[in-house]
Formats: structure tokens, C-alpha cells, sequence
């Protein structure tokens, strides 16, 4: 396969949310309240600024008073403290760096989200952040972006999520080799875990 770096996406695939409660969207669920009228570029600016929950509804010019902040912030914290890695997501990740392939994950996630998958993932060779980078997925730049934080070119890298779109065409259309988790199975050509894909990627290295 001539891989030498494998990036994953975050939630849905090395992490899940078990408690989620939205806190950003009880933010713009507020301003609906408020008569602000939802716009289409809203979980853009989210997903692709650095923005804390304060920032964002600054940002909407949405006002929130003291008592909903501190529903609102609890909420996140509740959500930020239930996230858990994959059991097969570490596995995949301790196989792939057992044999010296750089490993990153690239996700389209806000701010507060990274912390989480950072503290999960400590080890890892690049965190391709759309929140830092300025550009989701399937936006070429993300992926670009992740590929230079690993030092390797496109045609070096596999890369696997459980989006279609984002996870596997997005990368495809640059070179990147792409592949889709499907948990449930349901998937045509699609991986159910981490640990097989981390296999397949190392018997494809080994045949080379």
C-alpha cells in the first residue's frame, strides 16, 4: 500500500460521546428564542474558529443570562467528561505505532471538543483540528493540513471515519487512501473495527 502515516476521525470512530447533551446547540436553540433566525453558516464558524461556548453566542449575538450559563456550561462539562476512547481504537492505534507508522486523527469538531481527544490520544503524531485549521472536512485544507502535520504526502497516508463523504471520498479525491467504518455492518466494502483495518493497512505494508 506504501503507507507510512494512518489518520482517523475523532467521534464516531477513536472516541464516542456516551452522555451527549449539545451545548451548542442550546446556545443557537436560544437564540431561536430570541428571534435570531438560524443561518447556514452557523456549525461552520462553530466547527472552524476558536471559539469557547461564551465566544460563540458573542458571536451570534445571542444574550443568555447568568442562571442559563450555568445549565449551559454544565451541560458541557458533562458532555466533555463522558467522552471514552474505543476500546478497538486504541488497540488499532498501539497496533500501527508498534511497528513505527505516524498516527494522527483529523476531525471537524469545536474547540472544547480537542482537549478531550488529546488527553485520550496523548501519543499521537498530529491532531488535525477543524477548529485550528480553519477548514472541515470534506475541505481539501483539512486534510492537507493533517498530511504536512505528519510529514508525509497524500499518497502516503490512509485515513478511515465513519462518514463516506468525509472519511473516504473526501480523502480519495486527493490521494489520500481512504476507508470507511461501519459498525453496524451494513456498509458495502466498509470495515466493522479499528484493530482489522489496522491489520489490513499492515499486511498491505508488509506485502510491499
Amino acid at each position: 500500500m506504501g503507507v507510512k502515516a494512518v489518520v482517523f476521525d475523532a467521534f464516531g470512530t477513536v472516541v464516542q460521546i456516551q452522555r451527549p447533551l449539545h451545548p451548542f446547540r442550546q446556545i443557537l436553540k436560544e437564540g431561536i428564542r430570541q428571534g435570531r433566525r438560524p443561518k447556514p453558516d452557523d456549525i461552520h464558524d462553530l466547527m472552524t474558529q476558536n471559539l469557547s461556548l461564551r465566544a460563540a453566542a458573542d458571536k451570534f449575538g445571542i444574550e443568555i443570562d447568568q442562571d442559563k450559563w450555568g445549565v449551559i456550561q454544565r451541560a458541557l462539562d458533562e458532555e466533555l467528561e463522558s467522552i471514552q476512547p474505543y476500546p478497538d481504537g486504541q488497540k488499532a492505534i498501539e497496533l500501527l505505532q508498534r511497528e513505527g507508522l505516524h498516527v494522527g486523527v483529523c476531525s471537524n469538531l469545536a474547540m472544547p471538543y480537542g482537549a478531550a481527544v488529546r488527553r485520550l490520544y496523548p501519543g499521537l503524531d498530529a491532531y488535525g483540528f477543524s477548529y485550528e485549521i480553519g477548514a472541515m472536512k470534506p475541505d481539501p485544507v483539512i486534510y492537507k493540513a493533517t498530511c504536512k502535520l505528519l510529514g508525509r504526502t497524500t499518497s502516503q497516508v490512509a485515513m478511515i471515519g465513519d462518514s463516506q463523504k468525509c472519511d473516504r471520498d473526501g480523502p480519495r479525491a486527493l490521494g489520500i487512501k481512504g476507508f470507511f467504518l461501519d459498525r453496524q455492518g451494513g456498509g458495502e466494502r466498509a470495515f466493522k473495527d479499528l484493530v482489522t483495518f489496522a491489520r489490513f493497512v499492515l499486511i498491505g505494508m508488509s506485502e510491499k
